[in-house]
């Protein structure tokens, strides 16, 4: 490549979008959705003005998607993979406003090497794509109101129609990111709390621009406000008990820390590390205070909160935060570049192990995902050691497609009598997926989630059901065998992959469909079934 200049910064960071842009078309499109797309793909079917886990906005996408691509992989995956695109160009331009062009191709590469950046959100269907480009073009705009060369400058107009033009697009983006995902509200408060710090920018707090933002960002929140009052603001109750906790554990609060640095990939963690210290530090310039602001608060709440919440492996909830410090990152490894021969040598072998090592793992594990190569070439005491026994990990980025092939054989896709389910919300998902949404789904758990909502089980009253399980025999007997006059446990299904037995996963046939005789308040299922709503009272 050559040399980085101001000339060519841009051009080269658009070919760097649209070559990834294609080889995330082709991940999107050939690897298996994981347990939460699977889980998520129902919402696509079903549009509704909002849902239990997430704001809809990636469902809504997802579902104009998979009706100009079809019910397949890249259907649901492609708004993801074309938003992360607008995504890198919002941070070149941003950053390139802050700092230079240079600056910005460089926090562009980086991010793109990042693990969670380019793989999770930039080709999955998870709701993190939207939220994050609508963040981003959000404080785009923010910055190019608040960082006019006229502010604070004597005679500066405050009040012309380009300015509040601005502020009402501010409030779209704004709307659009609150309809993406709940993070949000970070970034409502990293702005004020910048705005309230800042001298020079403390005018806006009497402008009505921010406050016109905020009210069309609240009209278009509207449908996420709207579907919770009519379900007992579930969503809410169950994404706020995430953080409630009584005692304190340490081990989470080091697992969290971890995972995010394992999540980033060690050595680009640490360098936003430093970054994040170096914002604060030089605060005074409004460039770094803006990104010190929006990027401390994520980052620090959903990292101290592990110590009495177990937020279990979410560990890319920090990552809005994380994402604005690429833009300090950036400016740093161009002055490196153009500093001392030895700060320069070091920082390109840094970027060189840094594209050699993220291109060989992706390429290795989607290779993998695909055709499960590492389990008849490779160490065995790898997997043994990442999963604790000889199930593959990566199995739950696989397809289970040969659970329709024995619904096609036995007759059931095509019995109208016939639904089906699994006792958890995660495996339920992976049957709903394999059989394409051909069938209602039903979770018998205490646990089911967004799945409770998507499917009235009153409608099923009567039928058969088939029961899919992964060892989940206890629960078979303690959450399904009470809807049904017989359960019956038939040979099981084989998931494959390259020809080889992977998976081995439970199905059960049970009979006649109904209200069990003992009551079972614990199950969700059991209040819809008794004219409640399936959360509260």
């Amino acid at each position: 490549m050559k040399k980085i200049t101001e000339s060519n910064a841009a051009a080269n960071t658009l070919i760097l979008i649209v070559v990834t842009f294609l080889i995330r078309l082709w991940i999107a499109a050939y690897t298996g959705l994981g347990i939460g797309e699977s889980y998520y793909f129902r919402g696509a079917l079903d549009l509704n003005l909002s849902y239990f886990d997430q704001p809809p906005l990636f469902f809504w996408l997802s579902g104009i998607t998979v009706k100009l691509f079809g019910i397949n992989n890249l259907g649901l995956r492609f708004p993801a993979v074309l938003l992360f695109a607008g995504t890198s160009w919002m941070l070149f331009l941003i950053t390139r406003k802050f700092f230079n062009a240079c600056a910005g191709f460089w926090a562009v590469v980086i991010m793109n090497l990042s693990a969670v950046f380019t793989v999770a959100i930039a080709c999955w269907f998870q709701p993190d794509a939207p939220l994050m480009f609508f963040w981003l073009a959000s404080a785009y705009v923010m910055i190019r109101i608040m960082f006019d060369p006229q502010n604070g400058q004597p005679g500066a107009r405050y009040h012309t129609a380009k300015i509040y033009g601005l502020w009402l697009l501010v409030g779209v983006l704004m709307g659009l990111a609150t309809l993406s995902k709940y993070h949000v509200i970070f970034l409502f408060a990293g702005v004020f709390v910048f705005v309230g710090t800042n001298k020079d920018q403390r005018h806006w707090l009497l402008h009505p621009g921010p406050y016109l933002a905020i009210i069309i960002a609240f009209v278009l929140a509207l449908p996420v406000l709207l579907w919770n009052y009519q379900n007992n603001w579930a969503s809410f109750v169950f994404q706020g008990s995430r953080a409630g906790g009584v005692s304190l554990h340490p081990e989470w609060f080091l697992r969290s820390i971890g995972g995010q640095a394992l999540w980033l990939l060690p050595w680009v963690w640490w360098p936003l590390m430093v970054q994040l210290f170096q914002s604060y530090k030089l605060r005074k310039q409004e460039v770094y205070s803006f990104n010190f602001w929006i990027a401390i608060l994520p980052v620090v709440f959903f990292t101290v909160v592990t110590l009495w919440a177990d937020l279990q492996y979410h560990f890319h909830w920090q990552a809005p935060g994380y994402m604005m410090l690429f833009i300090p990152l950036g400016y740093a490894i161009d002055k490196k570049l153009n500093g001392p021969h030895k700060e320069g040598r070091a920082t390109r072998r840094w970027l060189r192990f840094s594209v050699c090592f993220t291109v060989i793992t992706i390429g290795v594990l989607s290779l993998h995902m695909v055709t499960g190569f590492w389990q008849w070439y490779g160490p065995k005491w790898i997997v043994k050691a990442a999963h604790g026994d000889n199930i593959d990990p990566t199995i739950q980025g696989v397809d289970y497609d040969d659970i329709k092939g024995r619904f096609e054989k036995e007759g059931w896709l095509n019995n109208p009598n016939v639904f089906t389910g699994a006792a958890r919300w995660w495996l339920t998902g992976k049957v709903d997926w394999a059989l394409k949404g051909q069938k209602p789904v039903i979770c018998f758990s205490d646990d089911p989630r967004n799945l409770a909502f998507l499917v009235d089980p009153n409608t099923l009253i009567g039928k058969d059901c088939v029961i899919i399980g992964q060892e989940h025999e206890e629960s078979v007997n303690r959450d399904v065998k009470p809807f049904f006059d017989e359960v019956k446990q038939l040979p099981d299904v084989a998931v494959m992959r390259s020809g080889r037995d992977e998976l081995h996963l439970q199905v059960y046939y049970c009979k006649n469909f109904h209200l069990p005789a003992t009551p079972r308040n614990d199950l969700p299922l059991y209040h819809q079934l008794t004219g409640r709503p399936p959360f509260g009272k």
